[in-house]
């Protein structure tokens, strides 16, 4: 049984990120344009491989582009308002099979999605000490729509739900080493001052890492140092220590700042090297000092930004991401009748957008308030993982109500989703207690027995239901992320909600 566990930690995780990679790589080169923003990242990606710096392309340069003129741009200094990791990692695969194809620039992009899976299992399986509850949150987000059609455009976004989960992993990483630490060390009022965290840092690359692809990392880099400081307080609370806050925040809290943010503020900086050791990049000659004109550069993004209102048909301000009111099309293919031919129908639709499961997601949603009022109960910081997740990527952007957004964003919520799905069900299908009357008879307490394992196996077959339901869902609506051909009916048919059309 053991020898069969132990296969088992191998080959789920293993299976997972096979079962991530098909949806994810086949026919990744379709459609053979520049879908949405891809006319942005992949153009300036390139660009960027060649100068160290994004250049200036001509204005039929998608057209030139994707035919195949790789190298129509110029080097005179394109203005680009995101920083620019992302854009390496997809040169560098256009780099690997060529820019000429959608292959070779979405190649990083899914392969990123793909990642997401396993860090996602590992994850669930260390915070449930459970391979079946790793399994079910890995399994959702490697069939999810919104995980597919993300790993399928050459956008920015994958890359920064993945640093960012991997920085969570990092941190329960961290925490179990640092329970061990706290209830071992002497009797104090306040408890250890801990420094040797290797994790911390390993999360502080890549919470640098994610924000030197977008900004919005920055996010996650401060509620990650808030989360620290929580976790810290409540391991020297269940210790025993008398000054546990304080220690937390007046100690502790500014140890883990020296070792989360300098080196993500490092990590960020060695991200801009192209732009810094080349003299061709926008805004470099502002200044002869080149960190100031980093400086220069970084003001004048920051006012962008701020000042990003513009209307956008696909606009979705970020409350209305739990509600999936207003998913993102970002590729819309109908065909005149006759010129494609699809199963069933001459009359064909293909989409690929921004819809995640709904049948995994909105009891996601559930799943979190569920896991809120159980921490609370139970006091399991456990269940705190997915929770705090979803805080750090989402409850910062609804301080921006104004800032035009977009459903796609909540690429960076999904694993938490799926995390919190699957630690609800672990919860739901736990082995529970008979509950007993004072002085019970022998019959009654056969009979509280007999009903407790009744309630548990129900509890498993609904569950094991639901997850069965949640793939098929998955399955039904793989052509609105993978840019599918479809007959109109059938496409129709994906439209629960107004806002999905």
């Amino acid at each position: 049984m053991r020898i069969r566990a132990r296969a088992w930690e191998w080959l789920a995780p293993l299976l997972l990120t096979v079962i991530a990679a098909l949806p994810r790589l086949i026919a990744l080169q379709h459609p053979h344009e520049l879908v949405f923003d891809e006319t942005y990242y992949v153009k300036d990606a390139w660009s960027l491989w060649n100068l160290g710096y994004e250049g200036t392309w001509p204005d039929d340069g998608d057209a030139r582009f994707v035919a195949g003129e790789t190298g129509a741009f110029s080097s005179d200094p394109s203005y680009v308002v995101h920083p620019p990791l992302g854009k390496w990692l997809i040169a560098l695969g256009m780099a690997l099979f060529g820019a000429d194809s959608g292959w070779g620039w979405r190649f990083a992009v899914a392969l990123a999605g793909i990642a997401a899976v396993p860090v996602l299992y590992a994850i669930g399986r260390r915070v449930s000490g459970s391979i079946a509850v790793g399994a079910v949150a890995g399994g959702l987000l490697a069939v999810d729509g919104l995980g597919i059609s993300m790993s399928r455009v050459a956008l920015l976004d994958n890359f920064l739900a993945l640093f960012v989960l991997i920085a969570v992993l990092f941190v329960v990483i961290d925490r179990t080493q640092v329970r061990k630490r706290i209830e071992s060390a002497p009797d104090s009022v306040f408890g250890p001052v801990l420094w040797r965290r290797p994790w911390v840092l390993a999360a502080g690359v890549a919470l640098g890492a994610a924000t030197a692809v977008k900004w919005s990392g920055l996010y996650a880099l401060a509620g990650v140092g808030l989360w620290l400081v929580a976790t810290d307080a409540l391991e020297r609370r269940r210790a025993g220590f008398e000054g546990w806050l304080p220690s937390a925040i007046v100690r502790q809290g500014p140890a883990s700042f020296v070792l989360l943010v300098p080196i993500a503020a490092v990590t960020y900086l060695a991200s801009w090297s192209g732009w810094l050791f080349t003299a061709g990049g926008y805004d470099r000659q502002s200044d002869p000092n080149p960190l100031i004109a980093l400086w220069n550069y970084h003001s004048s993004v920051y006012g962008f930004h701020v000042g990003l209102t513009s209307g956008h048909p696909y606009a979705s301000p970020a409350w209305q991401w739990p509600l999936l009111q207003r998913p993102t099309a970002m590729w819309v293919d109908h065909p005149a009748v006759g010129e494609a031919t699809c199963a069933w129908s001459d009359d064909c639709m293909g989409v690929i957008t921004s819809l995640p499961n709904p049948i995994a997601w909105y009891p996601g949603i559930a799943a979190i308030v569920f896991l809120a009022v159980v921490a609370v109960r139970t006091r399991s910081a456990r269940f705190t993982v997915p929770l705090a997740g979803f805080a750090i990527t989402w409850v910062p952007w609804l301080l921006y109500p104004q800032r035009t957004t977009f459903q796609f964003y909540s690429i960076a919520l999904l694993p938490y989703v799926c995390l919190a799905v699957a630690l609800a069900l672990q919860w739901l299908c736990r082995d529970r207690e008979p509950v007993l009357l004072p002085d019970p008879t022998p019959r009654e307490r056969v009979d509280a027995a007999r009903y407790a394992a009744r309630q548990t196996r129900a509890w498993r077959m609904v569950s094991s239901g639901f997850v069965v339901i949640a793939l098929a869902s998955a399955l039904y609506f793989l052509p609105l992320s993978t840019g599918i051909l479809e007959p109109y009916r059938l496409w129709w048919l994906h439209m629960w909600l107004p806002g999905w059309i």
